[in-house]
């Protein structure tokens, strides 16, 4: 219940559906849904909000890139979508925090990343009050043009480990074909040893579970197996030999990791593709693919003015494929599950291709810790949220950038274009 509502009732004040009016403010966009979904916008004037995280009392913890840090949004007690926000206050103010942030099992510790470093803050939920700052890793790529650090707990199967994911220097960066450079992967470390250690861990030293990973921003755990996915941002600018490929291909990724912990697994360490090799979306030009190309197979390809790094179709066809390909510069953000029947996507979309695509929620319907879509399916998307005119994409749109579900199932969204803060049911 509002601060506002408690004083008018104490009041002797009679009240009708004031709680929502409250809020009731209007998109930037007009935006469309599928049957069954609905929305409601609960705060505009965000600086540039990215991923979040629903604390233990189910307030929300917003990293907000526009050189502000971490603010902490809680929301009155009303259902559904019938809720507004009782209270709005930045809780950690580093301008050096850019995307990342994730909370541990206990509810005590929040941890946000910047391009080089991953902080760790005490954190009491019901106070709303952090610590000191405690640097626990250290040894990122401070200059890399893709400078978000994913940080991802999974909670439902190992809760002691923190993946932390960082992308390219660059659209195509060669050096990456060497996995002892600190880019394009993930790595896995282990929380109780990050809070205890005297000293900060090097990112370099822990494990790699996935590496050939171009952009992958979107980290996630199926609770329902424990298995964790991932949704990668692909290259620009596409070559295959002479031919432009770049407005259908490569496609975007829906990549499957396997247990975080299972390092004899397939999945454990396995390499990815970039930056040689990349996903087919689109195998009208994809010639001389040998066997002919197909939906999600990787191939040889070199973005324009970039060196040719000598790859082969047959080199490419030995990396991990994606489960899932999804049309190309769709530039997928984030990735949430609420349980084991869906994956939900945030489409950031990009400017690489003619028209803009993109700028959407969608979702993947999955059982028995699969996806349901067979791995060619062109369509293996189904939109949830949508601009209705694409055309006044990007800066008069919204974009999707971060998701997270609370207890309640509702699915929070931040558009990092338009500053917004959305509340969904019945996705």
């Amino acid at each position: 219940m509002t601060r506002l509502v408690q004083v008018l009732l104490a009041a002797g004040v009679t009240l009708v559906g004031l709680t929502s009016a409250q809020c009731n403010l209007a998109p930037t966009a007009s935006i469309a849904t599928a049957d069954g979904v609905e929305f409601k916008l609960l705060r505009t004037g965000l600086q540039r909000p990215r991923h979040l995280v629903v604390d233990t009392e189910g307030h929300l913890l917003i990293a907000e890139a526009g050189s502000k840090g971490v603010r902490r949004v809680v929301l009155d007690d009303g259902k559904d979508l019938d809720v507004c926000i009782d209270s709005d206050d930045a809780l950690i103010s580093n301008a050096n925090l850019n995307h990342g942030i994730a909370l541990t099992a206990d509810g005590k510790t929040i941890l946000v990343s910047t391009p080089s470093e991953v902080y760790a803050y005490d954190y009491d939920a019901s106070k709303g009050t952090v610590g000191s700052r405690r640097t626990v890793i250290t040894g990122m790529s401070a200059t890399s043009t893709h400078s978000t650090r994913t940080l991802t707990i999974p909670l439902a199967g190992n809760p002691n480990l923190l993946l932390v994911a960082g992308g390219s220097d660059g659209n195509l960066d060669v050096e990456t074909v060497d996995k002892d450079v600190v880019r394009s992967q993930v790595r896995v470390f282990k929380i109780d040893e990050l809070l205890a250690a005297d000293a900060p861990l090097v990112y370099g030293e822990a494990e790699v579970l996935g590496w050939g990973l171009r952009n992958s921003v979107g980290w996630a755990e199926d609770p329902s197996t424990g298995h964790i996915w991932s949704v990668e941002n692909s290259v620009d600018n596409l070559y295959r030999g002479d031919v432009d490929v770049h407005n259908t291909n490569p496609g975007e990724e829906l990549n499957f990791h396997g247990l975080p912990n299972d390092t004899s697994s397939a999945q454990y360490g396995a390499n990815y593709g970039y930056p040689g090799c990349f996903s087919i979306y689109d195998t009208s030009n994809i010639k001389d693919y040998p066997g002919g190309a197909k939906v999600g197979q990787q191939f040889a390809g070199t973005p324009q003015g970039e060196t040719d790094l000598g790859f082969t179709d047959e080199e490419c066809q030995e990396k991990q494929a994606p489960r899932i390909t999804f049309g190309s510069h769709l530039a997928p953000l984030d990735i949430k599950f609420l349980d084991g029947s869906a994956a939900y996507i945030a489409f950031h979309g990009s400017w690489n291709r003619n028209p803009g695509d993109g700028y959407r929620l969608s979702k993947v319907d999955f059982a028995n810790g699969e996806p349901v879509p067979e791995s060619d399916d062109l369509k293996a998307e189904v939109p949830l949220m949508w601009n209705t005119d694409n055309t006044k994409c990007p800066s008069g749109c919204f974009r999707p950038a971060g998701l997270a579900f609370d207890k309640s199932g509702r699915l929070f969204l931040t558009s990092d274009s338009t500053g917004e803060l959305y509340a969904l049911t019945g996705v």
